[in-house]
């Protein structure tokens, strides 16, 4: 017996995909640490039989991920279709899509001695390529992307966490990010700002050793002209956009405030960003991607796990 339409809707149904080595696993414990009931490896063709099993399943599992990867034998080329089925069905399905730059895929993929699983008899790198031309439709239609190319494992799961964490209000939830324009703009972004319009506190000793979360370099940087003017209009920009976007069943934004390192104007202009989103009732946290690069771009650290 099937459930009910307003069964189906009611399911907080995630599905799960990407490029492998970008970090599925590390999204899938970081779910199950949020209270989803998490299915690995999943063929396609499944999915819609465990959506419906979910969606009778009662409380326990009503918040349900899928996870799925080319390593499944029963992999298709249509999750896109899936996805619109599911829909079809009554279901609100939440795609999530995680990538990393390729040199990065090949790194981890090296440090754990892995064959790529469509490599074949070829190079990584080949493999690398035909699962980018087999997801790429996916990726395109992914409600929320993680680049996991400047992650850690531990900043992963702490994205996907803040991400997915039960909501106490139905309201869309922001993460505003500062970067460093010579470090790339960030990937997952679903807007992109550029405030080196203003002046750099690096040109100011006092201040070049500090950063954006600090009070004197955060007072300089809204002090300079056209600075105010920014946080205000940007604000208003992503105020009108919500009501748009929470009727489309978009609950998590990430907004990325780029400067040429991302230690200075970028952070304080991401912090004065959230807290007005904060004091308009949206949720809003803030990730400095780049913030003490110059210090830390050469420590080794874990990476996500390369599946």
């Amino acid at each position: 017996m099937h459930a009910g339409s307003s069964d189906r809707s009611e399911l907080d149904l995630v599905i799960v995909t990407g490029i492998s080595g970008g970090g599925r696993s590390t999204v899938a414990r970081a779910l199950e640490n949020v209270g989803y009931y998490v299915i690995d490896n999943l063929p396609e063709s499944l999915v819609g039989q465990a959506a419906e099993l979910a969606a009778a399943g009662g409380e326990e599992v009503r918040r349900t991920a899928m996870v799925l990867d080319v390593r499944s034998r029963a992999f298709m080329t249509d999750l896109v279709g899936v996805i619109e089925d599911l829909r079809k069905g009554g279901f609100k399905p939440h795609l999530v899509f995680v990538d990393a730059d390729d040199d990065v895929i090949i790194r981890r993929f090296e440090k754990v001695r892995r064959a790529h699983p469509l490599q074949g008899d070829g190079m990584l790198a080949d493999g690398i390529a035909a699962e980018r031309r087999l997801l790429e439709p996916a990726r395109g239609s992914a409600d929320t992307l993680f680049d996991t190319t400047h992650l850690n494992e531990n900043q992963l799961r702490a994205r996907v966490e803040d991400a997915f964490l039960a909501p106490s209000s139905p309201r869309l939830q922001f993460t505003c990010m500062s970067f460093g324009f010579k470090y790339g703009i960030p990937r997952d972004a679903d807007y992109v700002a550029d405030v080196r319009f203003l002046p750099n506190p690096y040109w100011v000793p006092a201040l070049r050793e500090h950063t954006g979360t600090d009070p004197d370099v955060s007072g300089y940087v809204l002090a300079q002209d056209g600075a105010e003017e920014f946080v205000e209009s940007y604000t208003a920009l992503l105020l009108g956009t919500t009501q748009g976007f929470e009727r489309e069943g978009k609950r998590y934004m990430t907004i990325a405030i780029g400067c040429t390192g991302g230690k200075h104007r970028s952070v304080a202009i991401s912090e004065e960003i959230a807290k007005r989103l904060n004091a308009a009732g949206f949720p809003a946290n803030t990730h400095h991607r780049d913030r003490g690069n110059e210090l830390i771009r050469h420590r080794p650290h874990r990476h996500p796990d390369p599946r």
